[in-house]
């Protein structure tokens, strides 16, 4: 029997020019082996300015979009991979621009009945110059991912985070600033449009920060979470209800906050191309609902072509070119 991608060139879009190049190089080597374990032809492209042309030379049949934040997860990708025709996974373009603006993102998911965070954006030097609101608070970029650029500022602070203003800051002029929401740290991806799991979140260093979520054994991840049920459900529906108001596609992940003293759950964020590393979410949630990490990686492979003008069902009865 053929592998299920056996004649299909892949291409995998991976590393890229933002803050989470690195996280992004290990999610695409890891669906790269997978595609590879199911067949297909696999070109591993590190994605640069020139990605275009890249892609118009190796010809793929679908790309396999492994980029995380600006530029490879905001739209613009997106777009490129559009104007060449070229099939691609995950979000389209209006979506993933979309999910990446915090502040244009939250307008969307309240109108839609989603509770999200309060606060709003701020001058990056009005917002260092002094409180803005009373700690505890967040301070975050208004498009970047993986916790890159995000500070807690606890009560008693004498001064909102200098960082901000700092020569090295490349996240843009406005900074999304939102009341700190105390208790637990949840997840829930969102397959197909059906939420798949939630997940409690216990970071080692007491704070879910770049390092962890990414740094070996920087958090623990309990599935499913240990919420009581009617969190759980409200948790998934908010997160299906967030990817269809963003108009999302494929495979999703919303991140929450359960408040378990006063009970009120909070949704941040969706994610439109969730971490594909050892330590991420979704492929955790994949698992323990019986769907191996492989095939995780066919069904996102074979919704990019379903995507691509309708040609819906398995990839493996497209025939040999994967048109």
């Amino acid at each position: 029997m053929a592998a299920p991608l056996s004649g299909h060139h892949v291409a995998v879009l991976m590393g890229g020019l933002s803050s989470e190049r690195e996280v992004s190089l290990v999610s695409g080597a890891a669906c790269a082996d997978a595609l590879e374990r199911l067949g297909a032809k696999v070109s591993r492209v590190d994605a640069g300015r020139d990605v275009a042309a890249v892609l118009t030379r190796i010809k793929p049949d679908v790309c396999f979009n492994a980029l995380h934040g600006a530029w490879g997860e905001d739209g613009c990708v997106q777009g490129v991979l559009e104007t060449l025709g070229v099939p691609y996974t995950h979000c389209g373009v209006l979506a993933s621009a979309l999910a990446m603006d915090k502040a244009k993102s939250k307008a969307v998911l309240a109108a839609a009945g989603v509770t999200v965070p309060g606060g709003g954006l701020f001058n990056r030097h009005v917002a260092a110059a002094g409180h803005v609101m009373a700690p505890p608070y967040v301070v975050k970029p208004n498009a970047e991912g993986s916790s890159v650029g995000v500070f807690l500022v606890f009560e008693g602070a004498n001064s909102p985070p200098q960082e901000i203003v700092a020569p090295a800051w490349t996240y843009g002029e406005e900074v999304m600033i939102e009341p700190y929401i105390r208790g637990l740290e949840l997840a829930v991806g969102v397959m197909d449009g059906r939420a798949m799991n939630v997940t409690e979140i216990i970071p080692r260093t007491g704070f879910y920060d770049y390092e962890a979520k990414y740094g070996e054994g920087g958090s623990e991840h309990v599935v499913p979470a240990r919420i009581p049920a009617h969190v759980a459900e409200k948790a998934k529906e908010l997160s299906e209800r967030a990817h269809a108001a963003l108009g999302c596609r494929g495979v999703t992940r919303s991140d929450l906050r359960y408040d378990d003293i006063n009970d009120v759950l909070v949704l941040l964020e969706v994610n439109t191309q969730p971490g594909m590393t050892p330590t991420s979410l979704v492929p955790e949630q994949a698992a323990a609902g019986g769907v191996s990490f492989d095939d995780l990686v066919l069904w996102i492979t074979e919704d990019a072509y379903a995507n691509a003008g309708g040609n819906a069902g398995s990839v493996a009865n497209q025939g040999q070119d994967g048109r």
